[in-house]
């Protein structure tokens, strides 16, 4: 049974709660510490739940490639030349049946602190989202945690041979492995050459032994049976052993009770693989969700219905929308736009303005502050029923402007590097997680993070009723369309009325006009008063005749970057 409403809070787990705030740049483990699975604890999961979260995305516990060595614990250490930063990038899987040992208090019970944290989280009344990262693996993948009878990756292929679809990995052979030269870094200033042959196809579809600095260098693609040399021939008749080895992978975690998947790049694995394992997946665990990162709109329908997808990512589409308008770059009249393109796949968009890959809000890359998407905030939760996702952090203005090592100062928190973020600490509160350090600026954006995500949580029509866009009965002069977007959520029972204002400076004051059509579509009387009372910034009642609002419209006064939500009643 699918959840009515879906409130994503996602944890870069390494950088949660460390307290060590040394902030070296390229800093290693000791210098800069890292935060653990124990930091994640029952009052902080009880906190992020009355923030009105639902799901958790601990993004980052897969173990992955690293420069901290844990051989003295059995595990195999990684070569600093094919490791991005000192900590790694957690999308750089070395071993999908393990978790990072960066992340636990005692490394030999490491699965046992990830198991214990996912039962905090389930206690807490919260459902747990990990990556499942399908696409590609760390140069030296290899699995020092196999259960019995699974098979390692690439343990069994033919490395003479570029493609075969019982290979795992796609080759180069007959050529070693040619690394970029300009990733020289503190880290691996003084760690042996790599030696790689045959070369392995690098992550990002680089088919030769010679990858660039821009690319996925330290990963490997894996081979779903598509023979890219060959026209993208599918081989498929029967199952490529790749997908065998994914079931397997997937079927470990669902058995832990995860209660979904993250799935990167998803749209870079055939969508054959998914219409194949994920049903064989919801048949262990029926309630468990898939979520795909894809940026390809003419893909959408397909990995939903052939690849059984339950969400998508919404960045090529409602973000990129939305932050051109918080930037002062795009006009409100695009939401439009965006509506009309997605038709009927609304309630399975993911929507978010911040994530690990994204640049912050309150960065000088975005927005230059955490203020500006309070109107932005408010159409994601509300325009459309589908999932919302808020970047931890987030909520209190992170900025993302840190110089961690191999992570520059982009506006993003660093996905690669040993860091902590003094800010967030303010309301980690040495693990009090009351925010007791924060700013008064900083708790009001938290409290309006929390009223948002509440009242997306326990309004019906939000979640389920149905859509309608006012903006077409709006665009003869009486409002500024490239500022002001207006619409209706309702259902039999409650009618929502939505005004956002994304000018920064200036109230808008004007009449909007719903007209005849708008009532008539909700089953609302076009005759008698209509009472309007605001539900999430104030306390505020009015009333009108219909008569009034049918001739003249209904008039509106919003503040700056701000939005009404007003329920509509007759009597």
């Amino acid at each position: 049974m699918k959840d009515s409403v879906i409130n994503i809070y996602q944890i870069f787990t390494r950088l949660f709660a460390n307290a060590n705030e040394t902030n070296k740049e390229f800093g290693s483990i000791r210098e800069n510490g890292c935060s653990k699975f124990s930091n994640v604890t029952s009052l902080a999961l009880s906190e992020i739940k009355k923030m009105g979260v639902t799901h958790v995305w601990y993004t980052g516990v897969i173990r992955h490639a690293s420069c901290t060595s844990y051989a003295k614990n059995g595990l195999s250490a990684d070569n600093p030349q094919v490791v991005k930063g000192q900590a790694g990038s957690p999308y750089a899987i070395k071993d999908y049946y393990d978790v990072d040992p960066d992340l636990a208090t005692n490394v030999k019970s490491r699965m046992k602190e990830f198991e214990a944290m996912l039962d905090r989280t389930h206690k807490a009344g919260l459902k747990a989202i990990i990556d499942f990262v399908p696409n590609h693996v760390s140069r030296e993948y290899h699995s020092d945690n196999l259960p019995s009878g699974c098979i390692d990756l690439g343990s069994h292929d033919q490395t003479d041979k570029v493609f075969s679809p019982n290979n795992n990995f796609y080759y180069v052979p007959g050529e070693e492995l040619h690394l970029p030269e300009n990733i020289s870094f503190p880290y691996n200033e003084k760690a042996p050459a790599y030696r790689e042959y045959p070369a392995k196809v690098t992550g990002n579809d680089v088919f030769s032994a010679y990858p660039s600095r821009n690319d996925w260098y330290e990963t490997v693609k894996l081979n779903y049976g598509v023979d890219y040399q060959d026209c993208w021939r599918k081989h498929f008749d029967q199952v490529p052993d790749t997908w065998l080895r994914m079931l397997e992978i997937l079927t470990f975690w669902a058995k832990k009770d995860i209660d979904g998947f993250r799935c990167d790049m998803a749209e870079m694995v055939p969508v054959e693989f998914w219409g194949w394992v994920i049903p064989q997946i919801k048949k262990i665990k029926p309630s468990i969700i898939f979520i795909a990162e894809i940026y390809n709109p003419d893909a959408y329908l397909t990995y939903l219905n052939t690849g059984h997808f339950d969400y998508l990512y919404d960045k090529v589409g409602l973000y990129d929308t939305v932050r051109m308008i918080v930037e002062g770059n795009g006009s409100a009249r695009n939401i439009s736009d965006y509506w009309k393109r997605t038709g009927g796949l609304e309630g399975k968009m993911l929507r978010f303005l911040e994530n690990h890959d994204e640049q912050r809000i309150a960065s000088r890359f975005f927005a230059g502050n955490a203020e500006k998407a309070r109107a932005a905030m408010i159409l994601l939760a509300t325009l459309n029923p589908g999932p919302l996702m808020i970047y931890f952090g987030q909520e209190i203005g992170e900025s993302g402007m840190y110089k961690e090592g191999f992570s520059g100062v982009d506006g993003r928190t660093t996905i690669f590097d040993y860091w902590a973020l003094p800010k967030f600490n303010k309301w980690v509160n040495d693990g009090k997680f009351d925010g007791g350090g924060l700013s008064q600026d900083q708790k009001d954006l938290r409290d309006f993070y929390s009223r948002l995500l509440n009242f997306r949580l326990n309004s019906k029509t939000v979640q389920s009723g149905a859509f309608y866009d006012l903006m077409w009965k709006n665009e003869r002069g009486n409002l500024n369309a490239d500022k002001i977007f207006a619409y209706l959520r309702y259902t039999e029972k409650e009618k929502l009325l939505f005004v956002l204002n994304f000018d920064f400076e200036h109230t808008h004051s004007f009449r909007l006009h719903i007209g005849e059509h708008a009532f008539q579509t909700m089953g609302s009387p076009l005759e008698g008063t209509l009472y309007i009372s605001e539900l999430f910034e104030k306390d505020f009642v009015d009333n009108f005749s219909m008569d009034e609002v049918l001739r003249n419209g209904l008039p509106i006064s919003i503040l700056p970057n701000s939005a009404l939500i007003f329920r509509l009643e007759w009597r």
